[in-house]
């Protein structure tokens, strides 16, 4: 069965929810509370996609990129898709 290697980063289970907590973007969030599940429960992959409407495919890819890359790769960063003409002001 496909596990969190939380401890090859010096992480624990408290750290991926905090990661899950503190993120700025909401996939991101996703992303980290999908591991801190998966770690926390003893569950799989499989399992969790359907507690949140995911392909199971989607979620074993996050746990393969984090385990191969560390946390930091699990971030969202907007890699295509239109940039909106004209953007919001600062503060208003």
């Amino acid at each position: 069965m496909l596990s969190v290697e939380f401890e090859k980063w010096g992480q624990s289970v408290s750290d991926l929810y905090a990661c899950g907590v503190n993120a700025t973007h909401a996939r991101t969030r996703e992303r980290f509370v999908a591991l801190y599940e998966i770690a926390r429960r003893g569950t799989n992959a499989t399992i969790w996609a359907a507690e949140i409407g995911r392909h199971f495919q989607s979620v074993q890819s996050w746990i393969h990129t984090y385990n191969e890359r560390g946390p930091d790769a699990l971030i969202f960063r907007h890699t295509g898709g239109w940039v909106p003409l004209f953007l919001p002001k600062p503060g208003g």
